[in-house]
């Protein structure tokens, strides 16, 4: 009887043993499969950010974005349902490798100059260090994504508000409204910047400088 009991006790402990070793080895294989399945995602996000700097978004396939990450389309296609879905994956996987600029550390400065010159300062900075894909994105414009798009503008519209607030009333006219916004567009960074030569400081003077001008105007 003992013995009986001592067998069969060591049986359920076997069992009991081998059962958790299949869970850990279940468990283990899920982990692996979801590491790779990460990791191929990953790869399909690089490979689309690489090509949207090289040759811009409307110039980028889905072929090509699978060649270069060594992927079938299928594959591309199994993890972004839709293009939006892959530029929405690449957008924030560049954003999240670039210093943005701050809004709120702006909204601190109560002088209006002072902070327009440090809001453009910020915006400028941002300008230069992803010029080269900023300028393959703001080119294929009509390529982009329809809420992209709105993004984009909603976002410039935020920082011009954003730095027009402190003006007075009486002189935020629809001159200096027009006079900002073209100030903290990338095109004009870029055209200033590098088209004719500015270094960022000079183009924020000049846009300051502009501004002020049209605010004094304003409240005569």
């Amino acid at each position: 009887m003992y013995i009986e009991l001592s067998n069969r006790k060591g049986i359920g402990v076997k069992a009991l043993s081998e059962q958790q070793r299949s869970t850990k080895s279940r468990r283990y294989q899920m982990t692996k499969r979801a590491e790779q399945v990460d990791t191929t995602r990953q790869r399909i996000v690089d490979a689309a950010v690489a090509l949207h700097g090289a040759v811009g978004p409307a110039r980028t396939t889905i072929a090509g974005i699978a060649e270069r990450a060594g992927v079938t389309r299928l594959t591309v296609y199994r993890h972004f349902a839709d293009g939006e879905a892959l530029f929405s994956a690449c957008s924030s996987h560049w954003l999240s490798q670039q210093q943005l600029p701050d809004p709120a550390a702006w909204s601190e400065l109560p002088d209006p100059l002072e902070r327009l010159h440090a809001g453009l300062t910020d915006l400028y900075r941002f300008y230069r260090g992803g010029e080269s894909m900023l300028a393959r994105i703001y080119a294929d414009w009509d390529a982009l994504p329809d809420r992209r798009r709105i993004e984009l503008e909603e976002r410039n519209k935020f920082f011009r508000d954003a730095l027009l607030e402190p003006f007075p009333a009486s002189g935020r006219s629809d001159q200096l409204c027009a006079v900002v916004g073209h100030a903290v567009s990338f095109w004009t960074w870029r055209s200033l910047c590098h088209d004719n030569g500015l270094s960022n400081r000079d183009a924020v003077q000049a846009m300051t400088a502009l501004a002020a001008t049209t605010a004094g105007e304003g409240q005569r």
